[in-house]
């Protein structure tokens, strides 16, 4: 990767960080779930509309490291408007992404401004903090009662 697209990423990564989308309580949400990485921390609540399975409006709110907040910030822009299907999809291309060894290129149209995130993957211990918003969004979606998820 060069260093311009490294430099752009991590510029993406603090933006999200500082300045957040899709943060705050969502009324009407009528799926939720709390993830937890005991690791470092990192604590968000996620809530959404989903109705006609799309994902209307979604949400999030908490604590956590650059990482964990930014993932959770590019996440809630990417699935928002989305159908359920699409979400599920992107879930397991975003977790193939950050979970794939150093070595295999990233796929940067296709992943759009999540593909910041892919640079995780040369830390291990960093992966859970990306990928916690997106466990989090796959208990959710996957029960209209309230879960929980954790990293370990």
């Amino acid at each position: 990767m060069s260093s311009e697209l490294t430099d752009l990423y991590q510029e993406v990564i603090l933006d999200h960080h500082r300045a957040p989308r899709n943060y705050g309580t969502l009324p009407g949400a009528n799926r939720q779930a709390r993830g937890h990485n005991p690791l470092c921390g990192d604590r968000l609540t996620l809530s959404l509309r989903v109705v006609d399975d799309r994902v209307e409006e979604v949400r999030f709110e908490g604590a956590g490291c650059a990482i964990s907040r930014a993932s959770a910030s590019l996440m809630t822009d990417a699935v928002k408007g989305q159908p359920v299907g699409v979400v599920d999809a992107l879930f397991e291309r975003f977790h193939a992404m950050v979970t794939a060894s150093p070595e295999v290129p990233v796929d940067d149209v296709g992943m759009g401004k999540l593909a910041a995130l892919a640079g995780v993957r040369a830390f291990p211990v960093r992966v859970k903090c990306a990928s916690l918003a997106w466990h989090t969004l796959k208990a959710a979606l996957a029960s209209s009662a309230p879960a929980a998820v954790t990293t370990e």
